[in-house]
C-alpha cells in the first residue's frame, strides 16, 4: 500500500497550466511609414519602425534633464512604489511559507507533571512524571493538492511582480504626461493673458470712438462681451495648471507646497524621431497588465487542482520517540523509552456537497480569469491602436495649426505695416493681433499633443521595463523560494 501511495505522489490532479497562445502576428494598426511634418517646435516627422525596442529610461529621449531628474526622483520617493515592493515581498514570503508543506513537521516537547494516583489497598501515591518526546508527521502529497496550493501562491507572487512593473510604468508615464500638460497649460495661460490685454485695448478704443460718435453702443457691447468671454477662460486654465502641479508633487511623493520646480518649456524638448510598433505576439510579453492577468489565470488553474485534490484520500505518516519516567535519573534508562509509528488514511465521505461545490466554484473562477485575460488583451491592442492613430492625426493637426499660425503672423505683419503707413486703424491692428494670439494658443495645445501622444505609445507598448530591474534587491534577498 505504501508503495502505491508513493507512486501516486508523483502525480497532481487538475489542469496543468499553459500560457495562452499569442495572437497571430498581424499589425495592430496601419500607421503610415512616417507622420506629417511641420516647420515648428515639435513638428518633426516621426518614423514608425516595426520591432524597434523601447529603452528602460525612455523619458530621456525627450532630451530634458529636468524631466529625467524628476522621474528619477519619483521612482525613489513615491509611496505607491514602496507599497508595491512590500506587497511583492509579502507574496514571496507566502510562497515560501507554502513550500514548507513539502517537508515533515518535527516538534519536540518536554512535560513535567505532578500526579496523584489511587493505589487501592496500598493507599495513595504522589509522584512526578517527566515526559519528553520528539514528534514527526508527514502528509504525503499523493494527489498534488499541496503542490497546486504552492503553485497558486507562486502565481500570486508573479502577479504582484507584474503589478510592481505596472506601477513603475504608470508612475513614469503619468508623471511625464503631467509635466507636458503643465507646460502646455502655462503656455496657454500666457497666450490667453496676452489676448485679454488685446481685447482690453480694443474695448478702450471702441469706447473712445463711441464717445466721439464713431462707433455704436452695439460695438461697445460686442467688445465687452468678447473681453468677458476671454477672461472667463483664464480661471479654468489657471485651475488646471495648479492642479497639474499638485499632481506632479504627489507623483514625486511630497506635498503640493514642496514642488517648486520651474515649468518645462515645450520648445526645449526633442520629439523622438523613431517610434516602435509591436506585433501582438510581442506585445503580450511586454505589457505588465497582460502578464499580471496571465499570472491570475495561472493561479485560478492551480486552484482548480487544489480543490480537486481535496476530493481524494489524504495519507499521513507520523512517529514519535521519547522518554518518560518518574525520576529524572531514570529518564534515559531503557525502561523510560516510549515510541510510536502510525499511518492515517482519511477519505471524505459526506460533507454536504461542500467539496464538490468548491471544485465547481474554482472552475467558474478559472473561466472568469480566462475572460478577464481576453478582455485585457483587447484593451491593450486598443491602447496601441489608439496611440498610433493619435500620433498620425495629431501630426496633421499640428501641421494645420502651424500653417494657421504662420498665416495669422503674416496678416499681423501686413496690419502693422499698414498701420505704420496710416492706411488702417489701430483697432484693425488689434484684431489682427487677436487672431494671431488665438492661433498661437491653438498651436501650443497641438504641439503638446505630439509629445503626450508619444508618451501614450510608450505606455501602451510596456515602457521598456524589461531593460530595468525595478524589484528592490532586499525583496529577493529576504524572500528566496525553494527550487
Amino acid at each position: 500500500m505504501l508503495t502505491g501511495v508513493l507512486l501516486l505522489s508523483g502525480c497532481a490532479v487538475g489542469p496543468d497550466f499553459r500560457a495562452p497562445a499569442a495572437p497571430a502576428d498581424s499589425a495592430l494598426a496601419a500607421p503610415p511609414a512616417v507622420t506629417a511634418a511641420s516647420r515648428t517646435t515639435g513638428g518633426a516627422a516621426q518614423h514608425f519602425v516595426a520591432g524597434r525596442d523601447i529603452p528602460g529610461d525612455w523619458w530621456t529621449l525627450f532630451g530634458s534633464p529636468q524631466i529625467t531628474a524628476l522621474v528619477q526622483r519619483a521612482l525613489q520617493a513615491n509611496p505607491d512604489l514602496a507599497a508595491a515592493q512590500a506587497t511583492l515581498r509579502e507574496a514571496k514570503e507566502n510562497t515560501r511559507a507554502g513550500q514548507g508543506s513539502f517537508f515533515p513537521n518535527v516538534s519536540a516537547s518536554f512535560t513535567p507533571s505532578r500526579q496523584r494516583q489511587n493505589l487501592g489497598a496500598s493507599g495513595k501515591a504522589l509522584y512526578t512524571l517527566n515526559s519528553g518526546t520528539i514528534d514527526v508527521s508527514y502528509t504525503l502529497d499523493a494527489f498534488g493538492g499541496v503542490r497546486r496550493q504552492v503553485e497558486q501562491l507562486g502565481a500570486q507572487a508573479d502577479y504582484q511582480r507584474h503589478e510592481l512593473e505596472a506601477a513603475y510604468l504608470s508612475l513614469s508615464t503619468n508623471l511625464v504626461a503631467a509635466l507636458l500638460t503643465e507646460s502646455s497649460l502655462k503656455a496657454q495661460i500666457d497666450a490667453t493673458e496676452t489676448l485679454i490685454g488685446l481685447y482690453r485695448d480694443a474695448l478702450r478704443i471702441t469706447q473712445q470712438r463711441f464717445a466721439l460718435g464713431g462707433a455704436s453702443q452695439a460695438d461697445v457691447l460686442q467688445q465687452q462681451a468678447s473681453l468677458a468671454a476671454e477672461i472667463a477662460t483664464l480661471p479654468g486654465l489657471q485651475k488646471q495648471y495648479a492642479q497639474q502641479r499638485n499632481l506632479v508633487a504627489r507623483y514625486l511623493g511630497g506635498m503640493p507646497t514642496g514642488y517648486t520646480a520651474p515649468t518645462i518649456d515645450l520648445a526645449s524638448l526633442t520629439l523622438p524621431a523613431e517610434l516602435p510598433v509591436a506585433v501582438p505576439s510581442r506585445l503580450v510579453r511586454q505589457r505588465p497588465d497582460i502578464l499580471a492577468y496571465e499570472a491570475l489565470l495561472h493561479a485560478a488553474s492551480a486552484n482548480v487542482g487544489a480543490a480537486t485534490a481535496n476530493l481524494y484520500p489524504q495519507f499521513t505518516l507520523s512517529a514519535s520517540y521519547g522518554r518518560s519516567a518518574a525520576e529524572m535519573s531514570s529518564l534515559f534508562t531503557p525502561a523510560g523509552l516510549i515510541w510510536s509509528i502510525a499511518g492515517t488514511l482519511s477519505q471524505p465521505i459526506f460533507e454536504g456537497g461542500t467539496l464538490r461545490a468548491k471544485q465547481r466554484a474554482a472552475k467558474a473562477a478559472l473561466e472568469v480569469a480566462a475572460a478577464e485575460y481576453s478582455s485585457t488583451l483587447n484593451t491593450a491592442f486598443q491602447n496601441v491602436a489608439d496611440a498610433l492613430v493619435a500620433i498620425e492625426a495629431d501630426a496633421r493637426t499640428l501641421r494645420a495649426q502651424a500653417e494657421a499660425e504662420r498665416t495669422a503672423a503674416a496678416s499681423l505683419a501686413v496690419a502693422r505695416a499698414q498701420f505704420a503707413a496710416g492706411a488702417t486703424t489701430y483697432l484693425s491692428l488689434l484684431q489682427a493681433q487677436q487672431t494671431y494670439q488665438a492661433a498661437r494658443l491653438q498651436l501650443v495645445a497641438a504641439r503638446a499633443a505630439r509629445f503626450t501622444d508619444t508618451v501614450a505609445l510608450y505606455q501602451a507598448l510596456g515602457g521598456g521595463w524589461w531593460h530595468r530591474n525595478d524589484v528592490d534587491p532586499a525583496v529577493d534577498a529576504c524572500c528566496g523560494v525553494l527550487p
